[in-house]
């Protein structure tokens, strides 16, 4: 396969660098993998499916995936205010791909935490 990589030298319009710098966190996979499986989310149900996220970087991360069009949020004039979370289409499209993704993750990550222990041992006897 025959890949154009003049694209890529431009620093600032490289569609890799954009589209992969969103997903270079691991909390905007996980969040679109939580909206993915469970549908409509509220914040708070975002923040117990991912235990170790601080509620300033879910906010961040909601509101960047929001920026990008991945996902919709929907606030109710309620009291207290109730917001929603969704993946939109375009989320929804992207959604095979995390998945896809994780898989390989999950299958490969033995094999990669050996040969991740094999290098630390080769640069210490060097």
């Amino acid at each position: 396969m025959k890949i154009n990589t003049e694209k890529y030298k431009d620093v600032e319009n490289c569609p890799v660098r954009q589209v992969l710098n969103r997903f270079g966190d691991k909390w905007s996979t996980l969040v679109i993998i939580m909206l993915g499986e469970h549908g409509t989310l509220r914040f708070n149900e975002i923040s117990g499916t991912i235990a170790d996220i601080s509620q300033k970087m879910l906010t961040v991360t909601l509101r960047s995936l929001e920026a990008d069009g991945l996902i919709s949020r929907k606030m109710y004039p309620e009291i207290p205010p109730r917001v929603e979370y969704q993946l939109t289409e375009l989320g929804q499209s992207l959604l095979p791909l995390i998945i896809d993704l994780t898989a390989w993750a999950d299958k490969n990550i033995n094999a990669i935490k050996k040969n991740r222990s094999l290098h630390v041992r080769k640069a210490a006897a060097s």
